[in-house]
């Protein structure tokens, strides 16, 4: 046999290709199928001609292959659930001489059916196991999140991860700032669980959400008997449950003066003093804390201490408002419409241009947590497949555009006033002389507006 008769054929080759058992996939610079294999086409039940022109994500489940045609990065041995099976998926980007896309071909691996069963019933324990790991991590540390719960591809959400990643392993104290809504306590738990000090404890307390004369018992616990209702045994403050840990001191622009000394003295020092304690207990914390305050003018009007300040600003963080990347809007409506119809049994699979037009374009006063309350109350309003206009609620239509005609200029003005006035009161947690100050106006003039327009 000569060496030209052990070649293999055009066709030999097309005929191994099309049944193989991996499946394969081959899509154009657009997503659009230019090939699906015999074995592939056989397990998803289709016709591999008349599937050739078709967009990837109409044909197979849960694929990924239009991403990377778009990102130009390989995906390898990624889990993919495909027909109530998990699928392990390769995904690689394909580039002509002047390294642009062009197209890219995926395989998913593939023996036989008595094989990927045995395979499929693994992959599921471990997710199981991974699950209840995940779940023993969080009720014994209290963290929830991970950077790969920040959903946002925005160049500030990336700087911001990158940031995350970098400081995570110090021991330094760290400043969150941002507007209510932003997610400042993911990133607090982000740091956390990336740092040296992932196996301890992550204790969060919001300061503003508990009474003044509550706080320092809260925070540095108590001794049996210390005061009258006292529990028996007394009780461990914050500081001590996060020893070895992070403590999470969220909103720590509400705290009151005297607190915030006795805080300081306990950042200082590394020691705490409970309630009717006879000596202090020395603590070994990293302290993250949180605020959407001006602290800056705070501690100009004395209302917020300049030693705390720079206890707490080693490193500083700001969290983008949602309307400074609105280029993450279609990513997290996607999630969230995901995330909600996985816990409540709903099938949306999409939003429809013109009801994604109208979130990509209103201005999210509350944040990512407002987006996610719409996407909720709108997956549920949703009668369809698809989330559409009709199902976002009326004040986020209305706000879409002016209807020209209906209201005098005046009026429209008077509007546009009304709901910037509200809107600032909610990001200043009601703090009427600070909204003023944000708004350019008199804390007179304001109380006037507020009286005029009803806002109560």
């Amino acid at each position: 046999m000569g060496v030209k008769d052990s070649l293999l054929t055009d066709e030999m080759m097309d005929t191994i290709i099309a049944n193989a058992f991996e499946w394969i996939v081959v899509v154009d610079h657009r997503g659009e199928i230019i090939y699906l294999n015999d074995s592939y086409s056989a397990f998803l039940d289709v016709d591999s001609k008349t599937v050739i022109g078709k967009h990837v994500t109409e044909v197979i489940e849960n694929t990924r292959m239009h991403h990377v045609v778009q990102t130009g990065k390989e995906e390898l041995a990624d889990l993919q659930y495909i027909r109530g099976n998990y699928m392990i998926a390769n995904r690689v980007p394909i580039f002509n001489s002047n390294k642009e896309v062009i197209g890219a071909y995926g395989t998913v691996i593939f023996r036989d059916t008595s094989e990927w069963d045995k395979m499929n019933s693994h992959v599921k324990s471990m997710l199981g196991r991974i699950r209840n790991y995940l779940q023993e991590y969080e009720q014994q540390t209290g963290v929830k999140y991970t950077l790969e719960d920040i959903i946002g591809k925005s160049k500030l959400i990336q700087t911001l991860k990158e940031k995350v990643k970098h400081i995570a392993s110090s021991d330094v104290s760290v400043l969150i700032r941002g507007e209510s809504g932003t997610g400042k306590e993911l990133f607090a738990h982000s740091i956390h669980q990336l740092s040296n000090r992932s196996s301890m404890p992550f204790i969060k307390i919001n300061c503003a959400a508990i009474p003044e004369h509550l706080l320092e018992s809260e925070l540095f616990g108590y001794e049996e008997g210390a005061f009258t209702g006292a529990k028996k045994g007394g009780k461990k403050g914050k500081f001590l449950l996060a020893d070895g840990g992070t403590l999470f001191l969220d909103e720590i622009g509400d705290m009151s003066l005297p607190m915030q000394i006795k805080l300081l003295r306990a950042l200082q020092e590394g020691e705490v003093e409970p309630i009717g304690a006879q000596k202090p207990v020395q603590v070994n914390v990293r302290v993250i804390a949180a605020t959407n305050r001006p602290l800056e003018k705070m501690m100009e009007e004395k209302r917020f201490r300049d030693d705390l300040y720079y206890r707490i600003h080693v490193i500083p963080f700001h969290i983008p408002s949602l309307r400074e990347r609105t280029e993450d809007i279609p990513m997290l409506v996607e999630h969230f419409i995901q995330k909600i119809c996985k816990r409540t049994g709903r099938r949306i699979t999409s939003v429809t241009p013109d009801a994604l037009s109208v979130l990509s374009r209103y201005r999210w006063p509350g944040n990512i947590r407002e987006l996610e309350n719409v996407i909720q109350a709108a997956v549920h309003l949703s009668t369809g497949d698809k989330l559409t206009l009709e199902a976002l609620p009326d004040y986020l239509t209305a706000s879409y555009s002016i209807p020209i005609g209906s209201k005098s200029l005046k009026e429209t003005l008077e509007d546009a006033e009304k709901q910037a006035i509200i809107q600032t009161l909610e990001n200043v947690h009601d703090d009427k002389l600070e909204a003023a100050k944000l708004l350019g106006i008199s804390k007179s003039s304001l109380y006037e507006k507020i009286k005029k327009y009803h806002i109560g």
